[in-house]
């Protein structure tokens, strides 16, 4: 596939590891003979290590077959998170370490995330593009805060902290972007 055609979900094979893309800007070249660049932003499944390269739009590149299967978030232990294919009803534990990204984000009950398999194991979990958590604890409002006011730091139940608007109080549920870690709004 070439580089022009990456899109956010797909797994890149590169120099031996399997990326997960969270992410693809398309940057135009300045100059008349300027090339597009894709710049990508991921993660290796198996160390969990940050990715970020750029590539130009006739680059051609291996992607890795996997099967996306919608998984149940059961719990989380001292061996890691464990969650259970929707489906076929088997259970899959990845490493607290794999997961370390993603934490702030699992709930119970948290719909829309998916196992991404390929020849029968797990490389990782996809969660929902985003997530509704409910405020734990910030300042107290402030009577005159507008929409395009500073903002203060709200701290979540699941240890997540995040700049929120000054209009926001606590027990407020909130709907947070899972791959910039910001603010989007109210729920």
């Amino acid at each position: 596939m070439k580089a022009s055609e990456l899109k956010r979900g797909l797994v890149l094979q590169v120099d031996g590891r399997n990326i997960f893309i969270k992410d693809v800007q398309a940057q135009t070249g300045s100059s008349r003979s300027g090339n597009t660049l894709y710049k990508t932003r991921g993660f290796d499944l198996v160390s969990r290590q940050k990715f970020e390269r750029a590539y130009k739009g006739d680059e051609v590149l291996n992607t890795v077959d996997f099967e996306r299967r919608a998984v149940q978030y059961l719990y989380r232990d001292s061996d890691g998170c464990t969650f259970m294919d929707n489906e076929s009803y088997e259970q899959y534990t990845l490493s607290l370490e794999s997961m370390e990204d993603d934490l702030p984000y699992l709930t119970d009950g948290l719909e829309g995330i998916y196992a991404l398999v390929a020849n029968g194991k797990v490389l990782g979990v996809e969660l929902p593009a985003t997530v509704i958590l409910a405020v734990a604890d910030c300042a107290p409002a402030l009577k005159a805060a507008s929409a395009s006011a500073r903002s203060k730091p709200a701290t979540f139940s699941t240890g997540l902290v995040v700049q929120v608007p000054e209009f926001i109080t606590p027990g407020e549920l909130i709907k947070i972007n899972t791959v910039t870690g910001e603010y989007m709004s109210r729920a």
